[in-house]
């Protein structure tokens, strides 16, 4: 599958820190495998908590390859900005999607998925499967 089609991932949190860090972080163990476009939206314009519904269209847009976008969310106002997005239409890119799942694992899972060529509901699958993940 060529670059230009790999689904797109968005990891959106309250803070700038921790989206960077997740995405730093899943893109690191995704390890060697095709370069998967993932942008965090985290925080707002002015680098304060909370979130931006200008920062997470930018992200979306910017990692948009035509198959699709995973959004994974930390906190329940993340969630309730990127729902307000996709129900204004056209703020997001056309096969946009919010992801039922865990920041951090769900964010490992989608960007693994999502680099072997996987669609979008492969990596939505793997991103939300991440709940089932044990630690003890």
């Amino acid at each position: 599958m060529s670059d230009e089609r790999l689904v797109g991932i968005v990891l959106v949190s309250h803070s700038a820190e921790v989206a960077s860090s997740v995405a730093a972080l899943a893109k690191g163990l995704a390890g060697g495998g095709t370069e998967v476009p993932v942008a965090p939206a985290g925080g707002t314009e002015g680098g304060g908590l909370g979130t931006s519904a200008e920062l997470i269209a930018a992200a979306a847009a910017s990692v948009d390859r035509g198959a699709g976008v995973a959004v994974l969310t930390d906190l329940g106002s993340a969630v309730l900005t990127v729902k307000a997005l996709l129900a204004e239409g056209g703020e997001l890119p056309e096969g946009t999607r919010l992801v039922d799942a865990p920041f951090v694992e769900g964010a490992v899972a989608a960007v693994v998925t999502a680099s072997t060529g996987a669609d979008l509901a492969a990596v939505e699958a793997a991103a939300a499967e991440a709940y089932t993940y044990r630690k003890t």
